[in-house]
C-alpha cells in the first residue's frame, strides 16, 4: 500500500523545522495517518530550485508509486519558482497524487488540484512583483530624499571564501550562485578567482 511522504524545508535553524514538523504532526494524528505510513522527507538549505536532496528523494518515491499523498507546511516549500511548483503539483495531480497544504488548509488531486495550484501560484506572484516593485519604489524614493546610497563600495553580497569552500567541496557554479544569492556567473568568476 501507497504511504504518505511529508515534505518539510527551512533553514538551518532546528527550532523552527521543530515547530513545522509538531505541526504536520498534529495534522497527520488528527487525520488518522498511523505513522507507520508516512516516511519524511527534509532539506535543510535554502535552495530555490528542486535540485535539493530530500525533494529529489521525494520525486523518486512519487514516481515509483510508493507516496500517493504529499504533505507539506505550505505549497511554496516545494519549490520557490512558480513554475517549478505549478509543474511538480500539476505532474502529481496527474498521477493521482494527493496533496496537502496543513496550514493553507489546501487538499489538492487530480485535475481540480492542477487547476487551483496554478490559480494560487499565480496570486503568489503578483503578490511577490508587487513587493518587488514597493522595494523599488521605496528606495527611488529614499535617493530623492539622499537617504539611500546603496551598498557601500568594495562591499560585497555574499562571502568569497564561502563561494571558493563551497565549489572545493564540488558545488556546481548554479548551485553555489543559488545558496549565496549571487545573480550573475561574473560575479561568481571574481569570487572564485579571489579578485574581490
Amino acid at each position: 500500500m501507497a504511504g504518505i511522504g511529508v515534505y518539510l524545508r527551512g533553514s538551518g535553524r532546528g527550532q523552527k523545522r521543530d515547530a513545522h514538523r509538531q505541526e504536520i504532526t498534529r495534522w497527520l494524528k488528527a487525520n488518522d495517518f498511523s505513522p507507520a505510513a508516512v516516511t519524511w522527507f527534509e532539506d535543510t538549505d535554502r535552495r530555490a530550485s528542486t535540485d535539493r536532496p530530500g525533494f529529489k528523494a521525494l520525486q523518486r518515491a512519487v514516481k515509483d508509486g510508493d507516496i500517493k499523498t504529499v504533505v507539506v507546511l505550505k505549497l511554496d516549500h516545494l519549490a520557490r519558482s512558480q513554475r517549478e511548483a505549478i509543474g511538480t503539483i500539476s505532474d502529481w495531480c496527474e498521477s493521482g497524487v494527493r496533496i496537502v497544504s496543513v496550514t493553507q488548509q489546501i487538499d489538492l488531486r487530480g485535475g481540480a488540484g492542477k487547476v487551483v495550484a496554478g490559480v494560487l501560484f499565480g496570486i503568489t506572484q503578483i503578490e511577490s512583483d508587487r513587493s518587488r516593485e514597493r522595494q523599488a519604489a521605496g528606495i527611488e524614493a529614499a535617493k530623492k530624499r539622499g537617504v539611500y546610497r546603496g551598498r557601500k563600495p568594495g562591499t560585497l553580497k555574499a562571502d568569497p571564501a564561502r563561494a571558493r569552500a563551497l565549489k572545493k567541496q564540488g558545488m556546481k557554479s548554479k548551485e553555489i550562485m543559488e545558496l549565496l544569492g549571487i545573480r550573475s556567473r561574473a560575479t561568481l568568476a571574481k569570487y572564485l578567482a579571489g579578485d574581490t
